[in-house]
């Protein structure tokens, strides 16, 4: 069963046109469309209620797929993905200079599964550095 429209427009409109991984403004990318994901999959029975539903980029969405774990690059430990429902960006991830850096375990297992830090991502990031910094209230580190 597909998730209701209404139920949609309440996850977009909640993440402010934002992926909920890396940030990156879906007016940033017009050719690209956004989607509403499950955070836990459906086929590890994750629901359609709202509270397990995100708005994600095309390039976080495809690159998370169903997963929930990945090993932390600086540790090899089985880690958690970030949640966006469950957890603060900001205690997970920090931006340098259009570079998403991975502040916990969860952050660092994220940003790499994530592939946030791919160069066109960060290249977007420096690209529409004024607009972040005057949306969003994150700065862009230098």
């Amino acid at each position: 069963m597909a998730v209701p429209d209404s139920i949609r427009r309440m996850v977009k409109e909640r993440a402010e046109g934002r992926c909920e991984y890396c940030r990156i403004r879906q007016s940033w990318e017009p050719f690209h469309a956004y989607h509403v994901e499950h955070i836990v999959a459906k086929q590890h029975r994750g629901s359609d209620d709202p509270g397990n539903l995100a708005l994600a980029c095309h390039h976080c969405n495809l690159t998370k797929g169903p997963n929930l774990t990945g090993r932390d690059p600086d540790g090899d430990a089985m880690v958690e993905l970030f949640h966006p429902r469950r957890c603060l960006g900001e205690d997970h991830f920090r931006l340098e200079s259009g570079r998403v850096v991975g502040l916990t375990d969860v952050g660092r297992t994220t940003v790499f599964l994530l592939e946030m830090n791919a160069d066109q991502r960060v290249d977007l990031r420096l690209i529409n550095r004024d607009e972040w910094d005057d949306a969003s209230g994150e700065s862009v580190n230098e």
